[in-house]
């Protein structure tokens, strides 16, 4: 019996219409595992795919705070808990004017896999909202964070739903979230991640998605006998990801070129060095400045309200946001003859995008595997809360770079077993489906 794709694909759209990302993060998974649910009879006649595409729980508040002003604002807080059964929810908080129902579907339906990936035991979930910290003091900040956690507090636990940080939420916004969850369930546990290494944080977390996404693409190079050693690299975003992918690529002797905003892009044909980056660093994370200073800084090239693909290079790293490289931008990476394309961020690269690179046999390595080293040092940190123990930099930066290298392995095994060799994102998907299935077989109709 063949699984109709269109058929499942048609009643996703009609019970979630208007969330156009969870689509297409949706119909991608499907896609790919159509031969496990043509091969698996017990998990198609079980509804496996129909359950997991439905939220266990979603929860929708409002968050009522006070501007510097003394105005009210009122913005929207979410929490969607998609899949629970391999473990305690486990996803960031996004606070972002572009966050609402459909984006957090979409990122905690992503989630699932990805945790899956990491061998440790992490369900699925993700939240945020439409806050934008750009623009605000720390003490508006401050307050929107102890509103936000006001009702979330009664959602989470180290058991039950960990957040940690993602596009918004930051050391500052962790801080905040956390010292009111501490205030409010009179405990310190470890139900928020990404906290600071004197108060129950990890050493690595802040590098750990740029660092895995690079070691990820560092085995996918190795499978093919090369490596990111003076390679020109393309990074798109500035933020948290983009940073450290940088730093990795400087540490494993690549050369990274560009760095971008929602601005433009900077590019520095010298490549951005140490130092460079520490400024970058500053730039972003303490001063929150906009790229197009590093150009003046540094007297480069800026492009503004352009994005950085059309630069020559040999490596591609999309770090920023979901659907930031088009067909088009595909195009001209392929016609550059860049050789790897490995996701930072979550989704960036739209799916002509991707069947593009795959039909050229440009490597490609989705978000869900490349930048699953995030949420795994989350489940490091989790496991030292739990512990009550502290480990050093280079105990987390081995475990980080072990756990990247067998998520390389699981995709490229999870591929070759089923007839798409060299295909990452069947591989990643795959192997994620199956390990999160059978936890949901074995656990009956709940």
């Amino acid at each position: 019996m063949t699984y109709s794709v269109s058929a499942f694909m048609e009643q996703v759209a009609q019970r979630s219409p208007g969330e156009p990302e969870f689509h297409q993060a949706v119909q991608e998974v499907v896609e790919s595992i159509q031969p496990i649910l043509d091969a698996y009879p017990d998990i198609r006649d079980n509804s496996v795919m129909e359950r997991m595409v439905e939220p266990e729980r979603v929860i929708m508040f409002r968050v009522p705070w006070v501007d510097d002003a003394g105005k009210i604002q009122v913005n929207r807080g979410f929490r969607v808990e998609m899949n629970s059964a391999i473990g305690p929810y486990k996803g960031g908080l996004r606070f972002h004017p572009t966050v609402n129902l459909g984006i957090l579907k979409f990122l905690g339906f992503e989630q699932i896999f990805k945790n899956a990936l990491t061998t440790l035991p992490l369900g699925g979930g993700k939240g945020g909202s439409d806050f934008d910290p750009k623009g605000k003091s720390d003490n508006e900040v401050m307050r929107f964070c102890q509103s936000f956690m006001n009702e979330l507090w009664r959602h989470i636990g180290d058991r039950t739903d960990v957040p940690a940080g993602d596009i918004g939420v930051g050391s500052r916004e962790i801080g905040f979230l956390f010292g009111q969850y501490k205030k409010l369930a009179n405990q310190f546990s470890g139900v928020l991640t990404g906290k600071g290494h004197g108060w129950g944080g990890s050493l690595i977390r802040p590098e750990a998605t740029g660092y895995g996404t690079i070691y990820f693409a560092e085995e996918m190079l190795k499978a093919k006998d090369d490596s990111i050693y003076k390679k020109s690299c393309l990074v798109s975003g500035s933020g948290n990801v983009a940073q450290y992918a940088v730093e990795n690529i400087n540490r494993i002797g690549g050369k990274a070129v560009t760095l971008s905003d929602s601005g433009g892009y900077i590019y520095d044909k010298d490549g951005i060095d140490d130092e460079k980056l520490a400024w970058v660093k500053d730039l972003k994370n303490v001063r929150r400045g906009r790229i197009r200073d590093y150009a003046e800084r540094f007297g480069v090239d800026y492009f503004e309200g352009k994005r950085p693909w059309a630069v020559e290079a040999d490596c591609a790293f999309p770090c920023a946001t979901q659907n930031e490289l088009s067909l088009q931008d595909a195009k001209r990476l392929v016609s550059n003859n860049v050789i790897l394309v490995a996701e930072g961020a979550n989704m960036p690269t739209v799916p002509d995008g991707v069947r593009l690179f795959q039909d050229e046999g440009t490597l490609f390595g989705p978000g869900k595997a490349a930048n699953a080293g995030g949420v795994a040092t989350s489940g490091l940190e989790m496991s030292q809360n739990a512990g009550h123990a502290v480990w050093d930099r280079n105990t987390v930066d081995k475990k980080l770079r072990n756990i990247m290298v067998d998520i390389h392995k699981s995709c490229y095994q999870a591929a070759e077993a089923h007839g798409t060799p060299g295909n990452y994102v069947a591989g990643a998907n795959i192997a994620g489906f199956l390990k999160v299935a059978e936890a949901m077989l074995a656990q009956g109709v709940v």
